[in-house]
């Protein structure tokens, strides 16, 4: 990953069909390494919206990767009240799957 991110023809934000980004593939899947890589880059739209108004976060919360949303957490720049295109926020969908840890740290957070 690391190697295509270093090119200059890579678009780090690049999207899919869906409108989801590299980062929201990688919170979706838990990959912890390649969200903390893919932060590293100034470029990097931390809250980008999906097609469906979904951000990284919420992908995070919804599949229950805790280590992914501290993360993400830990960038000024993210919602972490965002909304979809149902107004569902990523505390809504931790809870929904019953993501007690993810729900947890969400209470915890500033402005939650």
């Amino acid at each position: 990953v690391k190697l295509l991110l270093d090119r200059k023809d890579v678009e780090i934000n690049s999207r899919d069909t869906k409108g989801w980004t590299p980062l929201s593939w990688a919170a979706d899947q838990g990959h912890h390494d390649v969200v903390k890589l893919l932060l590293a880059y100034k470029k990097i739209e931390v809250d980008s919206r999906d097609t469906s108004r979904r951000t990284p976060l919420s992908r995070a919360a919804e599949q229950g990767h805790r280590d992914v949303m501290e993360l993400l957490l830990s960038r000024n720049e993210v919602d972490v009240n965002s909304r979809d295109e149902d107004g569902w926020t990523p505390l809504f969908w931790a809870a929904r799957h019953g993501h007690q840890a993810v729900v947890k740290l969400l209470l915890t957070h500033k402005g939650v």
